[in-house]
Parts: structure tokens; sequence; C-alpha cells
């Protein structure tokens, strides 16, 4: 088998350039020509067949420390405090420019259907699609959002693990359910049907169990969970149940693997020892699940922990071959690693099947 092209669903490789950038790098330059620092940029993911996928545009939250795990392994750290708008604003208009300037130097193509992103995946130029992990910059008015969707945004969370005017986000805790608070609000039920409206994908990482029913009937489109595992394998907050996962196969939508040690291992700590094991037990799941027209990959590369045996874009290949040799075939490797996403996204765009 040759390399199997991956479009990945979630990323924060974007957050990782602003933040060089503040201390003075070329963001263009470094996605380039190349870092040690951090997952992606052009070599690595030529090297390991990271072909595109969804760009966070995420505030970071500056009062958020992880919680260290008490003598039974269990862990609850405090919500982040919420975000005003309009600094998150600000912060989100500067990370959409650093898109804007890779798409116009040519590191990357900022892509805004799925057409385009097959173009630019055959000439192997990164298929970049905005995505925004956290609606603060929005506003409660949704002023800004076809604003950003002109500028190119595809997908959104309508919260990352704090909580906003849209809705209420998870806490990172093990062990811990899903169903931590209430869902959306008033403005995060119009922020859905804005999104449906435009054509933008709603995505339901980060958000409460309470939250994921209030879109799920709402929602015109598949239920899609980005960068979120199994919570019978893993019990964190930000993992789905199996009643989440039942949602997501009827809808035909789709849960995509995430790499965050934590929502891999079955103790749910921060460990780079983590083996690829970890991750093909969850697809197993998933795909049992869900079935195989339901899974994808949501890497959460330069935004978590990772297993030290993947380490960075460039080892992505090693997770298809251990999929490979656990029984996965050519077809269905190619709708774990893409053509879900693309199937997915598609429907969500309002594009024709």
């Amino acid at each position: 088998m040759g390399m199997q092209a991956v479009f990945d669903g979630h990323n924060d490789v974007l957050l990782r350039l602003w933040q060089h950038a503040r201390g003075g790098a070329d963001p263009v330059v470094e996605f380039l020509e190349g870092t040690d620092k951090g997952h992606i940029d052009a070599g690595r993911a030529k090297a390991g067949g990271l072909s595109g996928g969804l760009c966070a545009i995420y505030v970071p939250s500056g009062d958020l420390v992880l919680k260290t795990p008490d003598e039974n392994g269990h862990y609850a750290t405090p919500m982040a405090a919420p975000l005003d708008h309009l600094p998150s604003l600000a912060t989100a208009m500067e990370l959409a420019d650093i898109a804007i300037k890779l798409d116009r130097a040519g590191a990357w193509r900022l892509c805004r259907s799925v057409g385009e992103i097959r173009a630019a995946m055959a000439v192997e130029v990164f298929a970049a699609v905005l995505h925004m992990e956290g609606c603060e910059a929005i506003g409660p008015d949704l002023a800004a959002l076809e604003t950003f969707h002109a500028a190119g945004l595809r997908s959104l969370g309508p919260v990352w693990s704090r909580h906003n005017v849209f809705g209420h986000g998870v806490p990172f805790a093990y062990p811990m359910s899903p169903d931590t608070g209430p869902g959306l609000t008033e403005a995060g039920f119009e922020l859905v049907r804005a999104c449906n409206r435009l054509g933008i994908l709603i995505d339901l990482a980060h958000i409460t169990e309470q939250g994921f029913w209030d879109v799920a009937k709402t929602t015109d489109q598949p239920l899609v969970a980005s960068h979120s595992n199994a919570h019978a394998l893993t019990p964190v907050a930000r993992n789905l149940t199996d009643r989440q996962l039942d949602a997501i196969r009827e809808s035909r939508g789709l849960v995509g693997l995430n790499y965050a040690t934590t929502m891999l291992r079955p103790d749910g700590q921060e460990n780079a020892s983590t083996l690829l094991s970890d991750m093909v037990r969850h697809v197993d799941y998933l795909v049992e699940r869900l079935g195989v027209d339901c899974v994808a990959l949501g890497s959460d590369f330069d935004g978590a922990t990772i297993p030290e045996e993947i380490a960075d874009a460039a080892g992505n290949q090693k997770l298809v071959a251990a999929l490979m040799d656990a029984g996965y075939g050519d077809a269905e490797l190619a709708k774990i690693c893409r053509e879900n996403w693309l199937r997915v996204l598609g429907q969500a765009w309002h594009e024709p099947a």
C-alpha cells in the first residue's frame, strides 16, 4: 500500500504560528521552511501524508492550568473563565490574517468547497479549511459571522471547554461524564440556525452532553465531533458516550479520532508514552459502534500531547500502518483518512452529492 492522503479534522497550527509571530517569527517562513517546534509545517505534513485539515481559530485561555492527578489518577481542572468579545475578536482576526497570508504566499490553499480541497490535494498543496473553536469572537448578535464566512470560515464549535454566550463547555476531567451542565443558550440556538443557513459545519467536540442534544434537535446537518474519542474506553468528560455515538451514526455524521493521550489512554493521563494500540482500540470501538463510514481522524496536532511514536505530522502514516496491521483494507482506510470528512463537509456546505 502507498501512503494514504489524510484530511484531518482538527489542528491548532494557527495558534502556534500566532504565538511565535508575537515573538517576532514570520509565520509564512515558519510554515514553509519548517521548524522543530510543534507538530505541523509544510515539510512534515507532506512527509506524513497530511494533505489538509480543519485549522482552528482558537483564542487561548491564559488562566487554564491542567490539574495534577490525585493518588487515584483522578483530576478535574476548573473551567477557564469566560472571555470578553472584543479582545477575542481582535485575536481571532490576527489568526485569520495568518491563514490568509499563508494562502497568498502559496504555503497552503484556503479551501471553501470539497472541490477546492481535492484540487489542492491533487497538486500536493496543504488544503486548509478555517474552523473556529469557541465562538467568543462572533459575539451574541452574530455580527461577525458573515465576515468570517466571507474570509473562509466553514466550520465552528460554539464552545471550547469554557462557557460563553452560546453555551457551556465540558471541563478537562477524569473520570467524568460529559453531562456536566446546561447546553445551548438562546443565542446558541440562533448560531446553529445561522450556520445551517450559511453552510458552516457545527462541531460538537467541546460541548456538554445537553448542548450536544440541543444541537442535534436543531441542526439539519450530520452530527460531527471533530476531535473526540469513546467515553466507554477513556472516561474523560471530553469523550462521547455510546448514546451520543448512536446519534452520530443515525445522522450519518462522524467522529474524528483525537490523538491527545488524555483521551486515548484507559487512565486518562497526559503521557507521551501512549501506545499506537490505544489509538487502534478507539478506532475499532468507533467503527464497531458507528460503522466505517462515520469514523475519521481529528489529530489535535499543535494542541495536545500526542503519542511519541507519532511525534508530529511526519509520523501520521504510523497510525495508518497500525490500522492496516489491525485488518483495515485500503478502501476502509481511504474513508477513515479523508473520504468521510469530505462527504460530511460537502453535506454541511450544501454541495450536491
